[in-house]
């Protein structure tokens, strides 16, 4: 848009504000530089000056003077984003690189690090992943998320089709995601569904409960607002006595704290989740209790361990799979597990 544009207020646009109007057609354009423009008398209606709170209306003629290509102010956020990335994170980011094409990213998120922004958030995944962009000309696409203590495989998307693809494949479950987990106890059965639905609980205290996830009996879902079906496959692969289990879980839905919320309404919270009871287990008088004894971390242990998907140019079916966290390894370390003990597919037996 290197040249000056005259455009006319057309039938249903009027009686609005000339900025909302302005980023209505030209939604690239930031409204500071709109209001530059107004202060400089670039922007005109009907051929006079006027403030980006001007009201316009239907048939009025406005002068838009030279804007930026969009292409051209992505480049430009881009870099700025790209500038406010130390160094250290832009290692962190290719370090967790497990799978890369010209489509397709995958990275193992390190556990804390939110896969996006939020009021008190500036460092996540969505504004460290300007380190990923390499020779594209756009930073790749978050596709999915991952709770901030969650580690484990993320999928970004590198072009708009591959964002796409992944969008419509996960909106119509065509893929897989194992999770494993250390839960409390042992589930019994050792392999098994759960079908609680699930609903915000109300408010929004200090304490986050407007963050958390209440567990619906399958029957009482359709008669509680807001409540949405939830299903969770598990298989319980190992155990210490009878206070904690090595679990793998699939879940069929996709909704919020989903794993998190089932494992503790069948009374097996994962260790480490403060918010579903995963750090208060009580402690029956020899010292293990919820932190089992101080032997392992008391960080989540809720870890994505492989996703499956369709590739949206190869036609073909892409596995991939995250190594666990430092402080998770540390527990298999403990219990004398090795990851190797899984089955590739836990849940055959269900299907």
């Amino acid at each position: 848009m290197s040249r000056v544009q005259t455009v006319t207020v057309a039938d249903g646009e009027g009686d609005q504000r000339l900025d909302r109007w302005f980023k209505r057609k030209f939604p690239h354009v930031a409204q500071g530089q709109i209001e530059k423009m107004c202060r400089k008398g670039e922007i005109r209606v009907e051929g006079g000056r006027v403030k980006a709170n001007t009201r316009v209306e239907e048939g009025q003629s406005i002068r838009v003077p030279p804007l930026p290509e969009p292409h051209e102010v992505a480049q430009r956020e881009q870099s700025r984003a790209a500038a406010k990335v130390s160094k250290a994170d832009a290692k962190l980011m290719l370090d967790s690189v497990i799978y890369k094409d010209d489509e397709i990213i995958a990275i193992n998120k390190p556990a804390g690090l939110p896969t996006q922004g939020g009021s008190k958030q500036t460092r996540h995944v969505d504004g460290l992943s300007v380190a990923l962009q390499f020779d594209m000309e756009e930073k790749p696409r978050l596709v999915h998320r991952l709770d901030k203590d969650t580690s484990g495989v993320l999928l970004l998307a590198r072009t708009r089709m591959a964002a796409k693809a992944l969008t419509e494949a996960m909106r119509h479950k065509q893929t897989r995601k194992i999770y494993w987990a250390v839960v409390a106890g042992v589930p019994t059965p050792y392999l098994g569904e759960i079908k609680y639905g699930l609903v915000k609980a109300g408010g929004h205290g200090a304490r986050g409960e407007g963050e958390k996830m209440i567990a619906v009996h399958p029957r009482e879902v359709d008669s509680t607002p807001g409540a949405k079906r939830a299903i969770t496959q598990y298989a319980t692969l190992y155990r210490v006595a009878g206070r904690a289990s090595w679990v793998a879980m699939e879940p069929i839905t996709g909704r919020t704290h989903q794993l998190r919320a089932h494992m503790a309404e069948i009374g097996h919270p994962i260790i480490g989740d403060g918010k579903y009871g995963g750090t208060g287990q009580e402690n029956l008088g020899d010292g293990w209790g919820a932190k089992l004894g101080g032997m392992i971390s008391n960080k989540l242990h809720l870890h994505a361990r492989s996703m499956t998907f369709m590739h949206p140019t190869k036609g073909k079916p892409i596995t991939v799979t995250a190594e666990l966290p430092e402080h998770m390894a540390h527990t298999w370390e403990t219990f004398g597990w090795s990851e190797d003990l899984a089955a590739d597919d836990p849940f055959e037996s269900l299907r």
